[in-house]
């Protein structure tokens, strides 16, 4: 049995704030093969998740801890992406939240210490290059601190 009590949250989002990517997850899951994978994801307001979709699969968010944004994306086929939805996920508000195969999307952290559990089916595969949203800059760019700054104010119908 696996407990995800406020002990080892605290001790996932202490591990998070001082983890380079500020972001990090306990996997429930035993190996990246399994058919469904399940992990608590701590992450920091300034960690960045590159928007991206999954083209042949779903993912489930639920709110553990603090506050997100999902923000979501329509492409147009190589410029960039329009902002087409921001769902603020906290329990309380919206405490999940699934979306189908294919989804541009990314989320912000609001609050330190914020923690969500994702839902997804495996096996694990990498997001293939043209899987990521064009326009918006890879993990480790000198540009992802103003890229994070737009995403917070952006409203619907802006382009990445």
């Amino acid at each position: 049995m696996f407990a995800l009590d406020a002990s080892r949250l605290d001790e996932l989002t202490d591990a998070a704030r001082r983890s380079p990517r500020r972001r990090l997850n306990l996997n429930l899951h035993a190996t990246m093969d399994e058919p469904i994978h399940r992990l608590a994801i701590a992450m920091e307001p300034d960690s960045y998740v590159r928007p991206h979709r999954h083209r042949a699969r779903w993912e489930l968010l639920i709110a553990v801890r603090g506050r997100f944004d999902v923000l979501t994306f329509d492409s147009d086929g190589g410029g960039g992406g329009r902002l087409a939805s921001r769902i603020r996920l906290a329990a309380g508000e919206t405490a999940a939240l699934q979306y189908p195969a294919g989804t541009w999307h990314t989320l912000v952290a609001l609050d330190s210490g914020s923690v969500f559990f994702e839902v997804k089916e495996g096996p694990y595969l990498p997001v293939d290059a043209e899987d990521w949203l064009p326009g918006a800059p890879a993990e480790g760019a000198t540009t992802v601190p103003t890229f994070l700054r737009k995403l917070a104010v952006m409203q619907i119908g802006e382009r990445v």
